[in-house]
Formats: structure tokens, C-alpha cells, sequence
């Protein structure tokens, strides 16, 4: 019987490591493949705490699971209902579906149709910039960001924010990348946004600030709740990882 018992448990520990390997791949979270590999149990327990549950309660691990086991058929099921009803809700989400699955393009040219009735809703030019931003089009991204701002003076939350942060330091608009940086952290006290400012400074060979920004990143990361700590682990690694190599 004990036997018997350890050997479904391997088999068992076989397939959540198959699942957390594939999921790792297709999610891009390739760092965690080689403890999940060599500790498995362990690996896989840290992988499903660190990623999968965070997912589970922001109500994405579903639809991804969705995307990677069947990765055409909500494209498809969207598409059928544009094709009903060509209402601009049931565009723009078949156009975050597109960028959710890589199809840049068509995500582009089906929100710039919505744009083109609604010239002035902030929705959806927040949209277009995020699918510009996703598509490697940083300065377009950035303008619609700043047309959004122009609107109502501040976007969603602060991942669009950073995404605006991000748009500004790819088209090579470093002092104001620099300054929306420091703004997501004085306001929502971003480890990412440190992590990435760091960054930022750490390529002008600003060392030594760069190196302030990873530490405090490092040191923040226990100031948080249980959960939040959880959610933003991976930008205190990263950022200790900054240190070592300055």
C-alpha cells in the first residue's frame, strides 16, 4: 500500500509539474522552469503561490487558461458576435482580444475604426495606446496617452501609468519617462515603477541612484501586506538581482 500510494503521488507530482512548465512557457515566466525541473514540489508550490493564485484573484487564470489550451476559440466566439451586432463594445473587445493574442494589426485597425466614430472618447484612445505600447509603436503609444491625459487629466490605474512611463522611455523621452517614474511612486508607492526606474538610471550610468531605487525596492517589499507581497515578489528579486551587478 505505501508503495502504491508513492507511486500515484509520483505520477500525480509529474503532472502538476507538466502543467506548471507549460504555463510557465506560454505565460513567458520562463525563470521559475528550472526549480519547478529540479525541486518540483517545492518549485510547483512556488509557482502556483506566486503566479497562478495572484492570477486566480484578479479573475484572469481562466480566460489565460483559456488562451493557451484554446487559443482561437474566444477570437472566434467575439468575431461571430461582431459579425451579429457590430456595436463598438463588441469591437473593442474583440480588439483586446486581438492584442491579447498578438494580433497587433488587426487590434489596431479595429480600434481606429471605433476611434473614428468616437473621436474623443478616452476608452478607447486608452485602449489604442495600450495595443501601440504591446505592438513596439512607443512614440504613437505615448501621444495617445498624452491625448487621454489631455481628456481627463489622468489615466485608469497606475499599470496604465507605468505603461505611459514605459511608452515615454522607449521613444527616447527620458526626462519625462524619469518624472512619470518618480510620480507612480510618490502616488502609489510602485515597486515596479522603482525596479524600473532603476532602470532607467542605471543606462545614463547613474549608478548610484539607480542602486537606491533597486535597495528600496528591496526594503519596501516587506512593508507590504502578505498579499500584496505575493502579487509584486518578482520586482524585489529583479531588483536584488540590479544590485548584485552594480
Amino acid at each position: 500500500m505505501p508503495f502504491l500510494w508513492w507511486n500515484n503521488s509520483y505520477y500525480l507530482i509529474l503532472i502538476l509539474q507538466g502543467i506548471c512548465i507549460f504555463h510557465a512557457m506560454k505565460t513567458g515566466r520562463r525563470d521559475y522552469i528550472y526549480i519547478i525541473l529540479f525541486i518540483p514540489l517545492i518549485g510547483c508550490g512556488i509557482y502556483i503561490i506566486r503566479e497562478i493564485l495572484p492570477e486566480i484573484n484578479q479573475g484572469d487564470f481562466w480566460n489565460n487558461l483559456q488562451r493557451i489550451f484554446f487559443p482561437g476559440a474566444r477570437v472566434r466566439d467575439l468575431e461571430r458576435r461582431v459579425r451579429i451586432s457590430d456595436t463598438i463594445t463588441n469591437k473593442m473587445n474583440l480588439a483586446e482580444e486581438y492584442m491579447l493574442s498578438k494580433q497587433y494589426d488587426k487590434a489596431i485597425a479595429l480600434t481606429q475604426s471605433c476611434i473614428d466614430q468616437r473621436p474623443n472618447d478616452q476608452g478607447i484612445l486608452l485602449t489604442l495606446a495600450k495595443i501601440q505600447f504591446h505592438s513596439g509603436l512607443f512614440a504613437e503609444s505615448a501621444a495617445n496617452f498624452q491625448k487621454v491625459l489631455s481628456i481627463k487629466n489622468r489615466v485608469n490605474n497606475s499599470i496604465d501609468e507605468l505603461l505611459y512611463a514605459q511608452a515615454l522611455e522607449q521613444s527616447g523621452e527620458l526626462g519625462k519617462a524619469e518624472e512619470e517614474y518618480k510620480r507612480i511612486i510618490r502616488l502609489h508607492h510602485s515597486l515596479e515603477a522603482r525596479y524600473r526606474l532603476g532602470l532607467l538610471l542605471k543606462q545614463q550610468q547613474r549608478k548610484q541612484e539607480a542602486g537606491e531605487q533597486f535597495q528600496a525596492a528591496v526594503d519596501e517589499i516587506e512593508l507590504h501586506p502578505r498579499y500584496v507581497r505575493r502579487l509584486h515578489a518578482q520586482w524585489a528579486r529583479k531588483s536584488k538581482r540590479e544590485l548584485s551587478s552594480l
